[in-house]
C-alpha cells in the first residue's frame, strides 16, 4: 500500500477503535457497573496487557534519555487526564454535546501544532476544520438539545478533555530514540493506569471485581481497543503524519461512535446526522486525499 496512505489509514483505525469505548461502557453500566468501574477495567486491563506483549517480546529494558523518558511520560499521563474529564463532562453535560466538546481537539491540536512548529495553518487544514466542525454539531444532534441551565463545570470539563486530548496527540507524534512501539505503550499505559487510579475506583483491582464478574470482558474489550490498538497504532502513524493532520484524522472517532450506538444500543439516527458523519468523513478525508494528489503530480 502506498505509505501515504497506509499511516493516515493506521490514524483512522486507531480513532475508530476509540469511537467503541462509549457504547462498550453503556453496556457495561446495563449489567450493573458504575463509570468508574468500567474505566477503572480499561486502564488496568490495558496496562496488564501491554505488560504481557512487553514480557513476550522485548528482550531487554529501553534505554532511555531523560527527554525521551519525559516524551512518554507526558503522552501516558495527558492518556489519563483524558478519560478523567470527559467523564466528568459526560456528568453535567447531555452526551451529544460532551461529544462535541470533546471534539474540539480538530481545531486545538492544529493550532497547537502550528504554534510548535512556528508555522501557519494551511489553507485545506481551514477548509477542512469547516467541514468537521459544522458535521460534528449536525451529527450529534446537539440542534435539538436545550442548552439553557447546563451546569458551567460541564463546559469546562468538556473542553479540558479536548485539549488534554490535542496535547496526547502532539506528544505522541515526538520520535524517541532507544525505544520500541511495545515498550512505549507498556510506559504510558502504566503512568495513565496510575494518573486514573487517583479519580476512578481503582479497588476493582483487589477486592475482586475486576476478576471474578464479568467486568474483567469489558475490561478486555475496553483495555484493547482504548490502550492496546490506538497506542500502538498512534505511535507508529502520528510522527509520519504530524500532529496537526492526526488529529483532523482523528475526527473518525464521531461517526464510528454514532454508528455503534445504532448498532448495538438500537440509538436513533436522524437525517441531519446522516449529513453530519459524511460532512465529518468529508473534512477528514480532504487533506490526505489532496497531499496524495499533489505528490502523483509531482512524480509525473
Amino acid at each position: 500500500m502506498n505509505k501515504k496512505l497506509l499511516f493516515p489509514l493506521l490514524i483512522v483505525i486507531a480513532s475508530s477503535s476509540y469511537g467503541i469505548l462509549s457504547t462498550i461502557i453503556k453496556v457495561a453500566m446495563a449489567h450493573g457497573f458504575t463509570t468508574a468501574e468500567a474505566v477503572q477495567s480499561q486502564y488496568a486491563i490495558g496496562f496488564l496487557l501491554a505488560f504481557i506483549l512487553f514480557i513476550i517480546t522485548q528482550r531487554s529494558l529501553p534505554k532511555l534519555s531523560a527527554k525521551g523518558l519525559l516524551i512518554i511520560c507526558c503522552a501516558g499521563l495527558f492518556t489519563g487526564i483524558t478519560g478523567i474529564v470527559y467523564g466528568k463532562s459526560i456528568h453535567y453535560l447531555p452526551a451529544s454535546l460532551a461529544v462535541v466538546m470533546l471534539f474540539q481537539f480538530t481545531w486545538i491540536g492544529l493550532f497547537l501544532d502550528c504554534l510548535i512548529h512556528k508555522r501557519l495553518p494551511k489553507r485545506i487544514e481551514l477548509f477542512s476544520l469547516v467541514f468537521l466542525i459544522g458535521g460534528t454539531i449536525l451529527a450529534a444532534g446537539v440542534l435539538d438539545v436545550d442548552l439553557s441551565g447546563l451546569s458551567w463545570k460541564g463546559w469546562l470539563f468538556g473542553f479540558a478533555a479536548a485539549f488534554s486530548f490535542a496535547c496526547f496527540m502532539q506528544f505522541n507524534s515526538k520520535h524517541v530514540e532507544g525505544v520500541t512501539t511495545i515498550s512505549r505503550m507498556t510506559i504510558m499505559s502504566l503512568i495513565a493506569l496510575i494518573v486514573v487510579s487517583f479519580f476512578q475506583a481503582p479497588e476493582v483491582m483487589w477486592n475482586g471485581t475486576l476478576f471474578t464478574s464479568s467486568l474483567l470482558y469489558f475490561g478486555l474489550a475496553l483495555g484493547f481497543f482504548g490502550i492496546i490498538l490506538p497506542i500502538i497504532l498512534f505511535t507508529i502513524a502520528v510522527p509520519k503524519v504530524g500532529g496537526g493532520t492526526a488529529s483532523i484524522l482523528s475526527a473518525t472517532e464521531l461517526p464510528v461512535a454514532i454508528m455503534a450506538s445504532v448498532i448495538v444500543l438500537n440509538e436513533s439516527l436522524s437525517a441531519l446526522q446522516i449529513v453530519g458523519i459524511i460532512l465529518v468523513l468529508v473534512g477528514m478525508t480532504l487533506p490526505t486525499l489532496l497531499e496524495n494528489r499533489k505528490h502523483k503530480l509531482n512524480t509525473n
